[in-house]
């Protein structure tokens, strides 16, 4: 087990779950060793949203709670996303232009929560240089 901390961003429980795709297996393999605590993670409400919210618009209803479930144990933290934590994100945007309003809470949420590390499979984090992304190919992590 690694003492590192990661947020875990919500794309790998859509790749895990969703339609066949290269990353599913990684991602799958991914939760196990999160599971197994081989790996800490912590994530937001925002990813708890976005995963209510992506499969609720696909029909699966059932999986939406499960996953939502799922985090919730897996987690060591779900951490509320704050006016602190937007007002970071309102900064972060105005000097990054390559991530999106959703990226930049989770960004600085992990920031003000002391997590420097993402685990994601958009490429776009590894432009910020405030954090690093770990990729699910690369697991296992050191």
């Amino acid at each position: 087990m690694t003492d590192r901390r990661f947020f875990l961003d919500s794309n790998i429980l859509m790749y895990a779950f969703g339609a066949n795709h290269p990353l599913q297996a990684p991602c799958k393999r991914l939760l196990d060793l999160i599971g197994e605590g081989e790996i800490q993670v912590a994530t937001n409400t925002e990813v708890l949203q976005e995963i209510l919210y992506r499969f609720f618009s696909i029909h699966r209803k059932d999986l939406a709670y499960q996953l939502y479930d799922s985090m919730v144990v897996l987690c060591w933290s779900i951490f509320p996303v704050t006016l602190a934590d937007t007002n970071r994100a309102k900064e972060l945007l105005s000097k990054n232009k390559d991530i999106d309003v959703r990226d930049a809470i989770h960004i600085a949420c992990m920031l003000n929560n002391n997590i420097e590390t993402i685990i994601s499979a958009d490429h776009h984090f590894d432009k910020v240089k405030e954090i690093e992304r770990a990729d699910p190919l690369d697991f296992p992590f050191d």
